[in-house]
């Protein structure tokens, strides 16, 4: 089958470890189901795999993808949970989690094979596309802001780093939920987006807000840590799940974050309880993803190369032919 896959690990270019070319198809095993892909997004998850992060370099040829929606092998409409062994099902007890191709072929290809406990209906009212860019960005994003932020209608959100996948989705979840918003971003046709995604005001990267937020969306790291920390109300809660411009920061603010009773939460991805909920919220709610841009699987580089640059707003899909 045709697939879009790390034959290598190189540190400093990444792209050069991707091919596209034939992998083997799933082989039926107990416990899994074999999805046929319909539709699979990209993530920066994918580029730091090419990287060699959480990718060993005995697992290669690992064919990429963490999320997909398709049709599984009774003909039903699916969307895939891609955390691996959260529970045991289809893999055993004793298996540590991890995020599919970590340790097992992903779903940028024709079909997928993941554990049976892994796999939950697609919402009728979701298209393919939008379904496949729920269960990492998204699921990253609902729970950041609902389970560790633990924000409720009417507090005040600051989402670094308007444009990037949890960004966006963020943005979005925040506003359908009666968040006010706020939202950086050194481009200005990007604070232009995200006010028209539902943020009340989208400044500059460290700009100062009209007043200090109950939390932050922090996936950006070193560039706007210290003004994530100085944006919070005493008491805030600034929660991260990545740091796309590094992990060390030059101020940590540690006297402001004792002082002023801040929480700092990490997150990584999020439950598949919470991503059944993420469906039936966008179900419900009529919030959909923003998908910068939709390519068919041959054209994988493309997207890849899209994101590696930063010059996009929302999610890159691709589509399967099966």
């Amino acid at each position: 089958m045709f697939a879009a896959y790390a034959a290598r690990i190189d540190r400093d270019h990444p792209l050069n470890g991707l091919e596209l070319g034939d992998r083997p198809a799933p082989e039926p095993r107990p416990g899994w189901t074999t999805v046929n892909v319909k539709a699979a997004s990209l993530n920066h998850h994918d580029l730091w795999s090419l990287r060699g992060v959480g990718l060993a370099e005995d697992k290669l040829p690992m064919i990429l993808g963490c999320d997909a929606a398709g049709i599984d092998e009774d003909g039903n409409e699916v969307v895939l949970h891609s955390v691996i062994g959260q529970t045991g099902h289809g893999v055993g007890p004793k298996e540590p989690r991890s995020i599919l191709t970590e340790r097992y072929q992903g779903t940028f290809a024709e079909q997928v094979s993941v554990p049976t406990w892994n796999v939950l209906p697609k919402p009728a009212e979701l298209s393919f596309e939008e379904a496949a860019c729920l269960p990492t960005a998204w699921l990253t994003a609902y729970r950041m802001l609902f389970t560790n932020a633990g924000v409720r209608p009417g507090d005040s959100v600051l989402v670094q780093g308007a444009g990037g996948g949890v960004a966006t989705a963020a943005i979005a979840l925040g506003k359908a939920a009666g968040l006010r918003v706020f939202a950086t971003s050194r481009d200005e046709a990007k604070r232009k987006r995200a006010l028209e995604l539902g943020a009340v005001e989208a400044v500059e990267s460290g700009a100062r807000l009209p007043h200090r937020v109950d939390a932050v969306i922090e996936t950006v790291g070193a560039a706007t840590w210290s003004h994530s920390v100085k944006s919070l109300k005493p008491g805030g809660t600034l929660v991260i799940s990545g740091a796309t411009s590094g992990d060390r920061p030059s101020h940590a603010e540690l006297t402001r974050i004792f002082f002023l009773e801040l929480k700092v939460v990490g997150s990584t991805m999020g439950t598949k309880d919470e991503l059944e909920d993420l469906l039936s919220f966008c179900a419900a709610t009529g919030v959909r993803p923003v998908v910068d841009e939709i390519l068919p699987l041959d054209r994988a580089r493309e997207g890849f190369e899209r994101m590696e640059s930063g010059e996009l707003f929302g999610k890159v899909v691709l589509t399967a032919a099966s």
